[in-house]
């Protein structure tokens, strides 16, 4: 899947671990609590129905891909 077509190898894919990372960022950049609930709420959505290459392909599309 992912890994064999972009030959990334690593640890599993967990939504909570990407959750974390969202949230740690946030509120690094001093986010009220109110608009992270709405970014993790938002994300728990997306995870239902975007894949991972769906989102690899929107991040890279988005011009914030380095």
């Amino acid at each position: 899947m992912f890994e064999n077509e972009f030959g990334i190898t690593g640890e599993p894919w967990m939504n909570s671990a990407c959750l974390g990372y969202i949230v740690s960022a946030l509120e690094m950049l001093d986010y009220e609590p109110e608009m992270i609930a709405q970014v993790v709420i938002e994300l728990n959505d997306l995870f239902d129905w975007m894949t991972v290459e769906d989102a690899n392909e929107a991040y890279i599309e988005s011009g914030f891909y380095e």
